[in-house]
């Protein structure tokens, strides 16, 4: 560790970390929701049944559809569970509340699967030029509220798969394209929907390790490198080729019949295809055209119909593809031109902003996914610290509906405030001292810096989330009662999804600008 980070920083990236658990800790007893049900579930799935059983059971209506390496991960979980409680790995999954000792089990199961973020980091202290990165952006992925929410309130494994994206993209900074691209496959074996992020990585990889070294060398790194994913895809689903189950396996994976929407809208481009459908609907009804309005209600959140538009057109799987490839082309474009191990970082997270925007059926939870690499760059220059310091804070408030109870408000806003107050600090004692370096003139406040990153605009934007939550805290139900329940989510959906766009521009524009 000390080949690729300064002790100092090493160390203090571990009492982050551990300060990091202790929050994680606290967090043990707070709202679960259905995900805890689902992983509690695939724990004794992969415990109690033989591996040909894993994708075919339907026991419960939590079925496994997540790759064979995540399963492989949940039974290496599982084999120290009967110590603690012989229920966590038994089949059926009992109806009784989760005992104090298995709910404590679990948790601490993403508490420790965290340490793989948190070597990653590590290793990332260092960028692509072998200078040392601020703490503070190692801070800025230790202690994401919104990672913090999902998996140590809201319950999944983010924290574990992100330290595995994250360790792909240390190799691939550091010239080690091969072991860049094996970790990658791992990672596509474990949550298939970074299969996102696969186009730049085959473009870049082509291109960085493969070609201008000759012919001969050319082609034996490109069957060297397609060796060592065919191998990693070869460990994940060679058991179940061997057992005839891939047609059932993939149906798990990619459910397409799931539709177009989640229940709670992704802050993307379709929420406002969505609004503009709605508003064409009732515009050409009041005109008195006969528009049939479909049976499944946005305003409900519910899951069903692919495309339940009024007025504008159908959208299918293939048309999302296409858009999130065709929003693609201009990085790939860059990473084939120009392939720098330094902008990787930059064109993965893009990749991914792409899925977001304008993938099928979205999770906001998937926003991690490249807000979460943006952070260990968002020091490199004031216009990131300006873009990641908006993004930080939509992408986490968008996430607010996921905890609805009200025992967990003040944890939520306690988290969200907490990070941007480190963000706001650390940010105008970056820039002032830089600043003050460079014999320019900043009082001693910073004013100039806190003025420069966050503007009128965007703190005018960010003003706007209060008066969102406070519409849907207070004033909401006295003006309507119980009446149009979704229209705070579909709010902040909507609101969130402009600072999503905005962020998704200025990626893009900075990317055919800069790289």
């Amino acid at each position: 560790m000390t080949a690729s980070t300064s002790p100092s920083t090493a160390a203090a990236a571990v009492w982050a970390f551990a300060a990091a658990t202790c929050v994680k800790l606290l967090l043990v007893p707070t709202y679960r929701s259905t995900d805890f049900d689902v992983h509690r579930y695939w724990l004794a799935l992969t415990h109690a049944l033989p591996a040909r059983q894993w994708y075919t059971d339907v026991s419960s209506q939590w079925t496994l559809d997540y790759p064979p390496f995540f399963a492989y991960f949940s039974r290496l979980l599982s084999l120290p569970a009967p110590l603690v409680d012989a229920s966590l790995v038994s089949i059926p999954v009992p109806d009784a509340p989760p005992s104090s000792a298995y709910l404590l089990y679990l948790r601490l199961t993403v508490a420790f699967s965290d340490l793989l973020l948190l070597a990653s980091v590590l290793l990332l202290a260092k960028d692509a030029r072998r200078r040392q990165r601020s703490f503070l952006a190692l801070v800025l992925v230790l202690w994401s509220p919104a990672l913090l929410a999902v998996d140590h309130v809201h319950f999944q494994y983010n924290g574990f798969l992100m330290g595995l994206l994250l360790l792909s993209l240390h190799f691939l900074e550091q010239g080690k394209d091969l072991a860049g691209g094996v970790v990658f496959a791992a990672l596509l074996c474990s949550k298939h929907l970074f299969l996102v992020a696969a186009p730049v990585y085959f473009v870049y990889l082509l291109r960085h390790y493969c070609c201008g070294r000759g012919v001969v060398k050319g082609l034996g790194r490109l069957v060297l490198m397609g060796a060592g994913v065919l191998a990693v895809f070869a460990m994940a689903f060679a058991p179940f080729v061997y057992y005839g189950q891939m047609q059932q396996l993939f149906s798990r994976l990619f459910p397409f019949g799931r539709g177009l929407f989640h229940a709670y809208w992704a802050p993307n481009f379709w929420v406002f295809y969505i609004i503009l459908d709605k508003i064409l609907a009732f515009l050409l009804r009041r005109l008195g055209f006969d528009i049939k309005m479909p049976e499944g209600s946005f305003t409900r959140g519910l899951v069903g119909d692919s495309s339940p538009f009024a007025v504008l057109p159908k959208v299918t799987p293939m048309t999302t593809f296409l858009l999130v490839i065709l929003a693609m082309t201009p990085c790939l474009v860059k990473a084939f031109t120009n392939p720098q191990p330094k902008h990787i970082i930059r064109w993965v997270a893009y990749a991914c902003s792409c899925g977001f925007m304008f993938g099928w059926h979205v999770h906001e939870k998937a926003s991690l996914h490249f807000t979460i690499p943006l952070a260990l760059i968002a020091m490199d220059s004031l216009d990131d610290v300006r873009h990641y310091f908006l993004l930080s804070i939509v992408s986490c408030y968008s996430l607010f509906p996921l905890l609805f109870e009200n025992q967990e408000y003040p944890i939520k806003v306690l988290l969200l405030l907490t990070y941007g107050a480190l963000m706001w600090v650390g940010f105008s004692s970056h820039f002032a001292a830089n600043s003050a370096r460079e014999g320019k003139k900043v009082n001693g406040s910073g004013n100039l810096v806190k003025k420069k990153f966050t503007g009128w605009i965007s703190l005018g934007y960010l003003s706007g989330m209060f008066a969102i939550e406070l519409w849907s805290r207070v004033f909401h139900h006295h003006v309507f009662g119980d009446r149009l329940p979704f229209l705070p989510l579909m709010m902040v959906s909507v609101y969130c999804g402009v600072g999503m766009m905005y962020s998704w521009m200025w990626q893009l524009s900075w990317i055919v600008r800069h790289t």
